[in-house]
């Protein structure tokens, strides 16, 4: 294999509070092999493939927590799902997930498909048949009869209908089980968002036998009482957590400190038209859902950050513009990158081969023009991407 030579300005290592100043990095058949100053790793690769950015920053590669390849944007988008051949649709996930790598993610979790496309995609980027990120995927998520994204097949009611589902979805590869524990937006006719889909008996069945299969489970849940559920039943991320409820918002300190004491992870899932969202929630409400996330941090509570690409609104192209929505809400930006990146990794549990940048973890990484630290803005300025050791520069991306 051929060694690469990275070399940048400033280099963050991950977590964000850990940095290197002209530093360099090595990689090579996949793997980051050197990672420390110049003076100390270029000697010893004199003849490596090098790329200098001398007024750049080098950091991991971005996680993607919360994606849809599948949802192409429409207002109706699931609408092409019922009439499109999976093939067709896999074309389009491959055009998606190369719009999130050029953005410089290097990992995207899909939370819900129907044909498990998102699980054929994983495995033909991983091999290398088409560019793209790292995919985790969920495959068909747990909805209740009529439920929300009930077009997608996983509708489930008895203890048997919810073991059997899991148990296709890993014959099928999924790396995760989804289950929409409450409402939500795309299914006309389904319960309303704060609305619970599933008890707290069936949401800790479905955790149950999700760890029978060895895998975590993320839930969706926008009510109050369904986050409090989905804590108390172990899932391992709580997607949205909105604190809805039939007439407004209700945030619950307590639950707010379980949500932390267990170590859950929330994503806040936000598109990087933030500020449209915002005005559609009203002054009252979105003033309401910011304190919120503010209060969830002073109490500990762990972010991941996700976007909820291909759902209206959401484009696959933006995940800059999701991560300055916190900026705007007062998170410092070293706590935005960590999101990103280290904290997104552990609760995705690749924390063993992701999310930082060291000797030994595979070399997921993006240099921009500028420093992320001070200037958040410059996350929409990749100069290269590399995922898993294969360098994507923009113009060969797009």
């Amino acid at each position: 294999m051929t060694e690469i030579l990275i070399t940048a300005r400033r280099l963050v290592v991950g977590p964000a509070d850990r940095t290197i100043d002209d530093a360099a990095l090595v990689m090579d058949g996949g793997l980051i092999t050197a990672c420390g100053t110049r003076a100390e790793v270029e000697p010893t690769v004199p003849d490596a493939v090098r790329y200098d950015f001398p007024t750049g920053t080098m950091l991991p590669g971005l996680i993607d927590s919360h994606v849809h390849l599948s949802l192409g944007g429409e207002r109706d988008p699931i609408a092409p799902l019922l009439h499109h051949t999976p093939d067709t649709l896999l074309r389009d996930m491959i055009e998606r997930a190369r719009q999130a790598l050029a953005a410089g993610v290097t990992t995207i979790r899909d939370l819900g498909d129907m044909h498990g496309g998102a699980a054929r995609l994983r495995d033909m980027i991983a091999a290398q048949s088409v560019s793209g990120p790292r995919v985790l995927a969920a495959t068909v998520p747990l909805t209740c009869p009529g439920g929300h994204l009930a077009a997608l097949g996983g509708e489930v009611a008895s203890k048997r209908e919810i073991r059997d589902r899991i148990r296709r979805n890993a014959d099928m590869g999924a790396d995760l089980i989804k289950v929409m524990a409450s409402g939500g937006a795309l299914t006309p006719g389904g319960p309303p968002m704060w609305a619970a889909q599933f008890d707290a008996d069936q949401l800790g069945y479905i955790v149950e036998q999700a760890e029978a299969v060895g895998l975590p489970v993320a839930a969706h849940a926008h009510g109050t009482d369904t986050i409090s559920h989905c804590v108390t039943a172990g899932v391992r991320t709580i997607e949205h957590c909105s604190w809805r409820t039939a007439d407004g918002l209700r945030y619950d300190e307590a639950v707010a400190a379980a949500i932390a004491r267990r170590n859950v992870a929330v994503c806040r899932c936000i598109s990087g038209d933030w500020r449209g969202f915002l005005a559609q929630l009203g002054e009252k409400n979105a003033a309401a859902l910011c304190d919120a996330i503010q209060r969830m941090r002073q109490a500990g509570v762990r972010f991941i950050a996700g976007t909820d690409a291909g759902v209206p609104g959401a484009p696959f192209g933006d995940y800059a513009g999701m991560l300055e929505f916190f900026a705007e809400i007062g998170f410092p930006n070293r706590e935005i990158i960590d999101m990103a990146t280290v904290n997104a990794a552990d609760a995705l549990g690749i924390a063993d081969r992701a999310g930082r940048l060291e000797t030994g973890y595979e070399a997921d990484l993006l240099v921009v023009d500028g420093d992320p630290l001070t200037d958040l803005g410059s996350l929409r300025k990749p100069l290269l991407v590399a995922a898993r050791g294969r360098i994507h520069r923009n113009e060969e991306i797009a």
